[in-house]
């Protein structure tokens, strides 16, 4: 893996649960940004509504090779 990478931080969301919100993160990142090489979860949390969990939520931090 030569070459130079760039480290961006994107949250994704969902209702369905954390595994999901990290696929569609990098899901929407990668309709924008090219050669996605990695990635790390930095934050989880999540949003309650009427006492339950409405929302889950992951901070990413996303690696990609600059061309």
């Amino acid at each position: 893996m030569p070459g130079t990478y760039k480290k961006i931080e994107v949250v994704g969301t969902s209702t369905a649960g954390f595994s999901e919100a990290v696929q569609v993160a990098i899901a929407d990142a990668a309709k924008t940004v090219r050669h996605l090489s990695w990635f790390e979860v930095v934050e989880q949390r999540g949003n309650i509504k009427n006492d339950k969990v409405a929302e889950y939520q992951v901070v990413l931090r996303i690696g990609f090779k600059i061309e």
